[in-house]
């Protein structure tokens, strides 16, 4: 049995060292490295390629979410959330069929995270739909937050729609009025898009064909089965294996082009 290939993510100190000294219990992790931040945490996530992260919610600057949201789709590994949130965000947790940890930390429900991730990955060591249900679970939790913070209010409408050349999503916190062409990219994750906009993430209920119907087919091309890209954000093309391509973006972001979708690219490579 291979062991799970694990990152810790948490910005405390402390915890990071009281959660390893309990994985060094359990055979099947291998500590591969430890975040302190959720920059970070993005950052070697991409560049490691992990089976399994440990992540804490509560960090400042780029929170728990906010890591899984910046993921590309199919890079996204098992996640088991941190965290000290109250009931109503952990019956999300359940519903979504997401992995958590209470803190102060529990040996033995550690240790049943584990064995879950263990069975999951041993299941299928290509599983590219883990995302999913984790912004299912964020959305949830987002919303009841903003539901609970919203005192007195009522209006929590979950209608996305496209104005000219506006994406408008609406939640329980109201609606946020994005201009299209200031996206820089877009990540579906079951029915959900992560649309990422000047370093930050916002999710919308949406699929993949309603968006793309809404977004200028000049500006925006579809370079994966779940990501859509603005070609004006593009700097540099990277040939990779079997057919694939990497991109980078000005903002920093480096993107994976499936050889199903090369073609949206081939400007740049004939230049």
């Amino acid at each position: 049995m291979e062991k799970l290939r694990t990152i810790i993510v948490d910005d405390e100190e402390l915890a990071r060292r009281l959660l390893r000294v309990s994985l060094a219990k359990i055979p099947q992790i291998e500590i591969i490295a430890e975040c302190e931040n959720g920059r970070e945490a993005v950052t070697v996530i991409q560049a490691l390629n992990p089976d399994l992260v440990l992540l804490d919610i509560q960090m400042p600057g780029l929170n728990g979410f906010d890591v899984v949201k910046a993921l590309q789709a199919d890079v996204v590994p098992l996640v088991v959330f941190c965290t000290a949130f109250e009931q109503y965000a952990i019956d999300a947790f359940d519903l979504h069929a997401v992995d958590y940890l209470l803190k102060p930390y529990d040996q033995q429900r550690l240790l049943r995270a584990v064995q879950r991730a263990q069975t999951r990955v041993d299941e299928d060591r290509h599983q590219d739909d883990y995302k999913g249900p984790l912004i299912g679970a964020i959305d949830d939790i987002t919303h009841k937050i903003s539901v609970a913070d919203a005192v007195g209010s009522t209006d929590a409408v979950t209608e996305n729609v496209a104005l000219d050349s506006k994406i408008i999503i609406r939640d329980a916190g109201g609606s946020l009025i994005i201009n299209a062409d200031e996206i820089d990219w877009v990540d579906a994750a079951g029915d959900y898009m992560c649309i990422h906009v000047q370093g930050a993430t916002h999710i919308m209920r949406s699929t993949m064909k309603e968006l793309l119907d809404k977004l200028d087919q000049r500006i925006f091309a579809r370079i994966h089965r779940s990501t859509i890209v603005n070609k004006g954000r593009i700097v540099a093309v990277k040939h990779h294996a079997k057919g694939e391509y990497f991109i980078d973006l000005n903002c920093g972001e480096r993107l994976k082009v499936s050889r199903n979708f090369r073609e949206a690219i081939k400007p740049f490579l004939d230049k």
